[in-house]
């Protein structure tokens, strides 16, 4: 039977099959093809999106407007000083307003609960840009990278090091449980996943002949990995109060050549990016004044080496985000 997700929302991967989610993935490879080809593909002609912004992003809002315009959509976008919404006006009220706008929505900010109500409310798709819980457009542009690089999905071994616990720890557990991925958390046990979400992608991985596995080890955690992951250590919305354990906590779960050279010989590293791999940015400057360390989550060495394909990850963005507007709007 066909795939047809025209009206659903995406606001994390667990509400969408495995087949679903092959559907995406291969639509964003046609998507990169006519891309890269220069090929027109203006099939949203007369559709308007809206992207409300109460977190910050490169990747993200630039993947949605170019691909909002290279569909033939109408963009606009609202950062967290150019709309009422949650603050003199409530998110069902911005929901229903906007639902009679636009065509579809785009939230990327703090609570999950806050995309939710809008999907609830507005009566149009609406996607999750990133929340503090889920980061489900990234994980597509993750798998899409992977199968890119490594040939296919079932049977990698994937190690994601770090804060377990946050958006991109969620997410890409569920992303590889549903798509039969062999998943290690590889992090201090403070910042192991919720054991509610671990029980429910170890139920999801026994039916895609995927795993997931906690370990404190990093020898065991990145031995023989075909993917080594990682994200930065502090959260946007955290307080600065929290880099000092952080930092404690996440240092021995750097991503560094030994990492790397534990894993297989063809492994890639992938990183959601924005990374503190040097002391170019003016919080990597600020850390290495006040802790005395230049490199955090990744070394500068495995971050520029050949092994990275953080970039081809990036524009991955983009091709996938078009693809979720695409199906969900046509």
């Amino acid at each position: 039977m066909p795939v047809n997700i025209k009206g659903r929302h995406f606001l994390k991967l667990l509400d969408y099959t495995p087949q679903e989610i092959r559907y995406l993935l291969d639509l964003s490879k046609n998507f990169k093809d006519l891309k890269r080809a220069g090929v027109p593909h203006r099939y949203l002609e007369g559709k308007n999106i809206v992207l409300l912004f109460e977190k910050t992003s490169t990747r993200t809002r630039c993947s949605f407007e170019v691909a909002g315009r290279d569909l033939g959509c109408g963009v606009t976008y609202l950062d967290p000083g150019s709309s009422q919404m949650g603050k003199k006006e409530s998110i069902a009220d911005t929901a229903r307003v906007l639902g009679r706008m636009y065509d579809g929505i785009e939230y990327r900010g703090f609570s999950q609960n806050t995309v939710q109500a809008l999907a609830d409310y507005a009566g149009v798709p609406v996607w999750n840009g990133l929340t503090d819980e889920f980061h489900p457009t990234q994980m597509l542009a993750d798998l899409l990278t992977i199968e890119e690089k490594l040939g296919h999905l079932k049977g990698v071994r994937f190690t994601y090091m770090g804060d377990a616990r946050n958006n991109m720890g969620n997410s890409l557990m569920v992303a590889c449980a549903k798509m039969g991925l062999h998943f290690t958390a590889c992090a201090p046990k403070e910042l192991f996943p919720a054991e509610d979400l671990v029980a429910k992608c170890r139920e999801i991985a026994k039916e895609s002949g995927g795993s997931v596995t906690l370990t404190e080890d990093v020898k065991q955690g990145t031995a023989g990995a075909d993917v080594i992951y990682t994200d930065i250590w502090v959260s946007m919305g955290e307080p600065d109060s929290v880099w000092s354990e952080r930092i404690r906590l996440l240092q021995p779960y750097q991503v560094n050549a030994a990492a790397m050279a534990n894993a297989k010989p063809t492994a890639i590293f992938m990183h959601c990016l924005p990374s503190f791999h040097d002391t170019n940015t003016t919080i990597g400057a600020e850390i290495a004044q006040k802790f005395g360390i230049t490199e955090m989550e990744v070394t500068d060495e495995v971050f520029e080496s050949r092994q990275s394909v953080v970039f081809d990850e990036a524009e991955n963005r983009m091709h996938t985000i078009k693809a979720v507007i695409y199906a969900t709007l046509h």
